[in-house]
């Protein structure tokens, strides 16, 4: 008989850390906050300080010398790059799609990923050669390395765990909060940490002065010592994400009794094509709303973001520098949205994702056109700026969630999941978005001049973003089906199962299988290993096992004195 040929992935050195049936703390900290946080941090940071580190000093001579050439490649690259970045999220997501391994189809990428957003986002600052037409060259491939290459496979990859990690809505909720709050802290991050980290490593800030008032000019060397510690952490986050995330739904589909048969059955059967998987997604009224109400709000942010150190730089603000100014914005900015994180989730649990983020974006647009208004007065407007900040907090959390309900909706439909291509759009949207930004908010700067262009690029766009998401949302409305759904997922599976003549587990039972049967063995390694412990040290197993079983049973006393968390719901609860 010829031997199926193991896939890497089948080494248990690279096998998950979890083994819960339920999505646990560790799970949701790690995998979806702490590992999410370290990847997306190069393309936050990039997001805040691109613009001003392409004009200030990979081109600080060109443009004092009024280089027209070069103003013109600034405007120009990071547009015509989208279209590159948008064919790369196109193949990750498929790529993603067609994998199969036993570590599902996302998190091998989430690895793979670990090296190559790292060493991409520190090519950038690398200038080898002091020409300007070799630094635009090596710019632009490199800026295409980490933007249609590397990030989109980790993004894709990291997007599409959220809608394979679970079918249980409200944990899912909870992972989608997680994974955006990361994606929030790293735009925070770049806002409010880095200022001053700049300092130290790349000698200053656009607008810094010394004692004698003169300008100090940043560096390239402190941009490119910064982005080598930023690639480090990158590498140790995304190594930890693979760890300690799972992909339960994609394990759906290897059966709790994967027999030799069910196997070839599985890996001869093809997935659908890219022509099946636009159909069954643009066809779907529901997933369109979403993307096209994603789109407004992620270009308005990317716009947003790329053009704060400007509007810090180029406003007035009396009693603040614009180091200062853009900090304390970013503050602003980042404590609606940490506080929110604490009822975002709960409140869309009871009263369904579409009224929340509907109402949170009403909020927001009022809190953008104060900040417009007195867009010169900081205390004004800063106050504007925060309320819009709490206002797009659901949008911001629940983003994930909600196209997660619309890919079960479709699997419910058609048979078959889209996560690759769905996973796809929402990279390109979210990557595109930084490049295209980058290159709008210098066309405003050049034609509107420095405070107009500015205004205009970090509050307006957005507010009036906000105003048409909330229109594009009154319109969403698959939560409804959600229960019935998964009834017909789960019948639709059974009966493939029978038919191919294999016994049908349902999920949440195979999951709980294998925790117990985990449970089971982790239980015999102790054993066996105090065993062999008492043996060599010439100790009573029994009196050792006593002791061990004593603390047990007091570390379980104690654990019962605790009030009990609120158990999940039943993964069949609507969310209404």
């Amino acid at each position: 008989m010829e031997k199926t040929k193991k896939s890497v992935f089948e080494n248990p050195v690279l096998s998950t850390k979890v083994k819960s049936a339920n999505v646990k703390p560790v799970e949701a900290l790690i995998g979806y906050l702490v590992g999410p946080f370290c990847g997306m941090l190069a393309n936050c940071v990039f997001g805040s300080y691109l613009v001003e580190y392409f004009r200030k000093v990979l081109f600080a001579e060109e443009i004092a010398a009024g280089n027209a050439g070069i103003e013109t490649f600034l405007l120009i690259f990071p547009i015509l790059s989208a279209i590159l970045i948008v064919a790369g999220n196109l193949v990750a997501g498929q790529i993603i799609e067609r994998t199969r391994t036993r570590a599902g189809k996302a998190r091998p990428y989430i690895l793979l990923s670990s090296v190559l957003v790292a060493v991409a986002s520190v090519l950038m600052f690398i200038q080898p050669v002091d020409n300007t037409v070799f630094k635009a060259i090596w710019l632009v491939i490199a800026y295409n390395l980490f933007y249609a290459v590397a990030f989109p496979l980790y993004n894709t990859a990291n997007s599409a765990l959220v809608p394979v990690s679970t079918r249980n809505g409200n944990q899912r909720n909870v992972l989608a909060s997680f994974v955006n709050m990361a994606l929030l802290g790293g735009a925070g991050a770049g806002s409010i940490v880095f200022p001053m980290i700049m300092l130290i490593f790349a000698n200053a800030m656009p607008g810094a002065y010394n004692e004698l008032g003169e300008p100090i000019l940043p560096t390239s060397n402190g941009y490119l010592i910064l982005f080598i510690i930023i690639g480090v952490i990158t590498f140790l986050g995304c190594v930890a994400q693979y760890y300690f995330t799972r992909e339960r739904v994609t394990e759906e589909s290897f059966k709790a009794e994967d027999t030799e048969g069910a196997a070839k059955q599985e890996e001869a059967k093809k997935g659908p094509t890219i022509g099946q998987q636009a159909k069954a997604l643009f066809s779907d009224k529901f997933f369109v709303i979403v993307i096209i109400f994603y789109f407004l709000y992620q270009m308005a942010g990317g716009i947003k973001n790329a053009s704060m150190q400007s509007y810090t730089n180029s406003v007035p603000f009396e009693g603040f520098t614009p180091q200062a100014a853009m900090s304390v914005l970013g503050i602003i900015g980042a404590v609606p949205m940490a506080v929110a994180i604490v009822f975002v989730a709960p409140l869309c649990n009871k009263f369904g994702k579409r009224p929340v983020v509907l109402i949170g974006m009403a909020v927001g647009c009022l809190g953008g056109v104060l900040a417009g208004i007195f867009y010169d007065n900081f205390i004004v407007a800063a106050i504007g700026i925060a309320v819009k900040c709490l206002g797009s907090a659901p949008a911001g959390y629940m983003i994930l969630a909600m196209i997660s309900d619309c890919l079960d909706h479709g699997e419910a439909k058609n048979g078959f999941r889209c996560d690759g291509l769905a996973m796809s759009i929402y990279s390109s949207i979210m990557i595109a978005s930084v490049p295209i930004a980058t290159g709008i908010v210098s066309g405003l700067m050049g034609a509107f001049g420095d405070v107009n262009g500015s205004v205009t690029s970090y509050i307006w766009i957005e507010t009036v973003a906000y105003g048409l998401a909330a229109v594009v949302l009154f319109f969403y409305g698959v939560e409804k089906f959600l229960k019935k759904d998964k009834q017909t997922i789960l019948d639709r599976q059974k009966a493939e199962a029978e038919a191919a003549g294999i016994e049908w587990i349902a999920p949440e039972e195979r999951l709980r299988r294998e925790e117990e049967e985990f449970n089971r063995q982790t239980e015999e390694n102790r054993v066996a290993e105090l065993k062999a412990y008492c043996e060599k040290k010439g100790l009573s197993f029994e009196e050792e096992e006593a002791k061990y079983q004593a603390k047990l049973a007091a570390k379980n006393a104690k654990k019962k004195k605790k009030p009990e968390p609120p158990a999940d719901p039943p993964a069949d609860t609507p969310e209404e």
